[in-house]
């Protein structure tokens, strides 16, 4: 991800309860509450869209035995269970639990005698396109436009209606609102982004950029007193893969992921990734991909929604992060990219079934997310959820795990977003993210990590929470003056939307799971976010080499876009510890390892109250001396505590951790 918020918005959903598996009465027509959304008032309508308008909307299908399902995937996915690790392959999990022909056939001939046409069908969704006046038809409701916050958006006119033929095949519905899109961005940021004002270069510190090679090597003499009136080291260097297998046990365990394959997500693809990442192992003292390690599933004929997403070129940096780092901490294992053919949940969730339906590979990255609930109502629907934890659901079941990034912008409140970058501007409240919240998701949050040695000898980490100043034009001072706002950290926190699942019980505090983020008491204790973290902070940088299309360069990034694709490339190394029997939905199995982890806590210089702090320097840009002073481990209400907390999880894995699963 990239250092901010991880967002993955999707253009509107309709609901679309699921129905009961059980033998009963005969289903009936259903009008689905909550279909037509609050935003579309009589006030603001502005009339019915044109009849002949195409519409474009996926309807997601219900397969067979819900709760059949569940209860397999939670069997299998516990280390307590005679079920445990008994997977089952694609082909045994369509024929058990996959929508039917039957199903599929019914829920194609209700579309088309609508007058509508099926533009693709799958195992799990048909993609339907008609007029709107075909719409109103399938879905008894019509399509009108409603004058919302200075905008137009497009909504069901009153709440939708699945006529009884259908409606126990159908899962949901999504695509017919429009106008309060949000689209998935990657959680990811370059570590020198930012305004290039700063001092002259005769302010004192040095006109080359400079850094250490572990923490406190180089001290910053000549920079103005900042949280400390002593002087604080230079931050440290970016780091490299062969760094990192360092400090987190690795090496030492001998684990390279051999045997396992990741598969990573992010949308459309770079042209040139493999030849970047054989370059970037090459110029870090690592070996390229073999012949055949490597491979990617894109298509860009089929991209769409670039200005929204941003293009393939705003996606290509969170891309070469992500299959450096998987290659970098698991050089042996396989790994396959597939581009989603843009950033709208529909797509994303495409290449994630693409990936279950066909077990392209063990483990699944993401470094994407969004908030849940916005101010303008765009928020994810049960629909859409019901959608995702069907694939990851399939995917446990076939011994699939799948992992988010936990975002960059703390809690996601609105006071984060005011100051922090990579945050989604229309947070609603303080509030755990998405899709990454989800209890059949593993959450993987953020740490800023401290190295002892140049060859990565682990050091200390605490929570990926920075505080930014620039150095004043004269050299002087810092602006804004210390204490500096929340720049960047980890997200995390208690969701409002999912109960606790059972592998929290016990492990997360009673006060953290009852709390939350607004500061309300839950009678029901709630799925806390993260599970466990890993180096993302974006001052404790992770180097990234790329080209697609321009010369070859390395820079910094960070974010828990670094520490997702870190994470999924430890799973790799312990499916290789596991002798190759895959780990699956990981974490029950995380928090069954949880004493093997390295607990992360706030770390304060010197054991007082003043923050750990390090001065940046990157030297003269356009003229000027561009100098930071960051301040590590202040992440919004979010705090690294001893056990389980919200800022981190469980906290980071260790040698012990990985040879635990032997």
């Amino acid at each position: 991800m990239v250092a901010g918020a991880s967002l993955a918005l999707v253009s509107g959903s309709l609901l679309l309860a699921v129905p009961s598996q059980a033998s009963g009465p005969a289903p009936a027509a259903r009008t689905i509450a909550g279909s037509h959304p609050s935003w579309a008032t009589a006030a603001a309508d502005a009339g019915a869209v044109p009849a002949s308008t195409a519409v474009t909307g996926t309807v997601y299908l219900a397969g067979r035995d819900a709760a059949g399902q569940t209860a397999y995937a939670t069997a299998v996915s516990n280390p307590s269970s005679a079920s445990y690790g008994k997977y089952l392959s694609a082909a045994e999990y369509k024929a058990k639990f996959g929508a039917t022909a039957g199903q599929i056939a019914a829920v194609q001939k209700w579309a088309e005698d609508a007058g509508l046409t099926v533009l693709s069908t799958t195992d799990h969704a048909l993609t339907v396109r008609g007029t709107s006046a075909a719409v109103s038809k399938a879905f008894g409701t019509t399509i009108h436009q409603y004058k919302v916050g200075g905008s137009v958006r497009r909504a069901p006119s009153r709440n939708v209606v699945v006529p009884a033929k259908v409606s126990s095949a159908v899962l949901g519905v999504t695509g017919f609102t429009t106008g309060a899109t949000t689209a998935a961005k990657p959680d990811s940021h370059r570590a020198d982004a930012g305004s290039d004002k700063g001092a002259k270069p005769a302010a004192g510190l040095p006109t080359d950029p400079t850094c250490s090679d572990y923490w406190g090597q180089k001290t910053a003499t000549g920079a103005p007193a900042g949280y400390t009136n002593k002087a604080v080291p230079f931050d440290q260097c970016s780091f490299y893969p062969s760094q990192l297998r360092k400090a987190y046990g690795i090496s030492d365990s001998g684990l390279t992921g051999k045997g396992a394959k990741v598969a990573i997500i992010d949308a459309y693809g770079s042209s040139t990734m493999e030849a970047d990442a054989n370059q970037y192992a090459v110029n870090h003292g690592d070996k390229a991909f073999k012949s055949g390690q490597y491979s990617e599933v894109v298509d860009s004929s089929k991209w769409e929604y670039q200005d929204l997403c941003g293009g393939p070129e705003g996606w290509a940096p969170e891309e070469a992060l992500d299959v450096e780092m998987v290659h970098g901490l698991a050089p042996d294992a396989g790994v396959v990219y597939v581009g989603a053919n843009s950033c709208t949940d529909d797509d994303l969730l495409g290449a994630i079934t693409t990936v279950v339906d066909h077990h392209l590979a063990d483990v699944i990255s993401n470094s994407w997310g969004e908030v849940m609930h916005t101010t303008d109502n765009a928020d994810v629907t049960a629909s859409e959820i019901a959608a995702y934890e069907q694939v990851f659901k399939q995917a446990a079941i076939e011994g699939i795990g799948v992992s988010f990034s936990a975002g960059d912008c703390g809690d996601s409140s609105p006071a984060a977003a005011a100051t922090g970058v990579n945050c989604q501007a229309d947070t609603a409240r303080a509030q755990a993210n998405w899709p990454d919240s989800d209890p059949w998701a593993t959450s993987v949050g953020g740490t800023a990590l401290g190295v002892s040695s140049k060859s990565g000898a682990y050091g200390f980490e605490t929570d990926m929470g920075t505080l930014r100043s620039n150095l004043s034009a004269d050299g002087k001072s810092w602006e804004p003056a210390v204490p500096a706002p929340f720049y960047f950290g980890g997200g995390g926190g208690t969701s409002e939307d999912f109960p606790q699942p059972y592998y929290q019980a016990g492990k997360v505090p009673t006060m953290v799971s009852h709390t939350l983020m607004t500061g309300a008491t839950s009678p029901t204790a709630q799925r806390v976010t993260p599970d466990i973290s890993m180096n993302g902070d974006l001052y404790t940088s992770v180097l990234v080499g790329m080209s697609d299309g321009a010369p070859y360069s390395e820079g910094g990034y960070g974010g828990t876009s670094v520490s997702c694709p870190e994470f999924a490339a430890v799973q790799a190394d312990i499916i290789q510890a596991r002798h190759g029997r895959g780990l699956g939905f990981a974490n029950p199995s995380i928090y069954d390892h949880s004493k093997t982890l390295r607990d992360v806590v706030d770390q304060q210089a010197r054991k007082t109250t003043t923050p750990l702090s390090s001065v940046v320097d990157f030297g003269v840009v356009s003229g000027a001396l561009k100098v930071r002073l960051v301040a590590f481990g202040q992440d919004t209400s979010l705090n690294a505590i001893r056990g389980y907390d919200s800022a981190t999880g469980l906290g980071s894995p260790t040698e012990s951790f990985l040879n635990s699963f032997r």
